[in-house]
């Protein structure tokens, strides 16, 4: 089992992230980079950080060449290599510990040892505010549970659509729409009535039954991504075979007899 992230990792991640958007206003908040990050753990290919840190945070963020020495400036959207490589360091803790547990069936989400996103209950933080703090706040800005995390994992999936192409099998193919679908469905906002408090008991009602099983769902959906694309493995891609020349034209070794006399024999 890997090394579990604590909730400091988890700080450290938000502090660089709140710092890369001092620079980059549109950097997505770590609920969005976890469902990324759940959906590479899912592709059919394994991707490399050198293709995947660029899609959430544009070209300079790819990680340095292995044993490259970096200065202040070859860092990119980072601060400095240090931040560059805390980042990285913690992003791949967060993926093993993503891999780990989905390839280590739980029967209940309860289960210690379950798959959980990293997702924030933003309607119940703002409910507990006082009224007067919360003037400001329009409703439909406030993210329902998971909205950010499903979005960032339907955003991995449209990055690589090839390796998120349905097999020919239709089946298969239903199979995997049907999986992805219940995922997407949370980039939808919660529109039912709000009953249930999602991390404290006594805290103000912040989701709603339908939202929650959906919830529940979308995770058991992951277990079912990361199964199904490891049983068909990476894509086989066809080698094309270069133009061979006709029987009479000049050999390619430039021999000077003709292919048929020569390579061609």
């Amino acid at each position: 089992m890997p090394e579990p992230m604590t909730p400091d990792d988890f700080d450290a991640l938000d502090d660089i992230l709140d710092d890369l958007r001092e620079r980059q206003p549109d950097t997505p908040s770590w609920e969005v980079c976890d469902g990324f990050l759940a959906a590479v753990v899912c592709c059919r290919r394994p991707l490399g950080l050198d293709e995947v840190l660029p899609q959430l945070f544009g070209e300079g963020a790819a990680p340095p060449a292995p044993g490259a020495a970096l200065s202040e400036s070859d860092s990119g959207v980072f601060s400095g290599p240090v931040q560059q490589r805390r980042f990285i360091e913690l992003w791949q803790r967060r993926a093993d510990e993503i891999a780990w547990a989905l390839d280590h069936p739980v029967d209940s989400l309860e289960d210690e040892a379950s798959y959980q996103p990293e997702v924030l209950d933003m309607v119940g933080a703002i409910a507990s505010m006082p009224e007067e703090e919360r003037l400001d706040i329009a409703p439909e800005d406030i993210p329902s549970i998971a909205q950010g995390w499903a979005m960032g994992f339907i955003a991995a999936t449209q990055a690589w659509p090839e390796e998120w192409a349905p097999p020919r099998d239709k089946e298969a193919a239903a199979i995997l729409d049907e999986t992805l679908d219940c995922i997407d469905q949370l980039t939808e906002p919660d529109d039912g009535p709000l009953e249930i408090p999602m991390f404290a008991e006594d805290g103000p009602p912040s989701i709603s039954h339908d939202r929650l099983d959906a919830f529940g769902e979308a995770i058991w959906a992951v277990y079912d991504l990361r199964k199904f694309w490891k049983s068909y493995g990476p894509r086989v891609v066809a080698a094309r075979k270069s133009d061979e020349p006709g029987r009479n034209d000049p050999c390619h070794c430039g021999s000077g007899k003709k292919y048929k006399k020569c390579h061609g024999a």
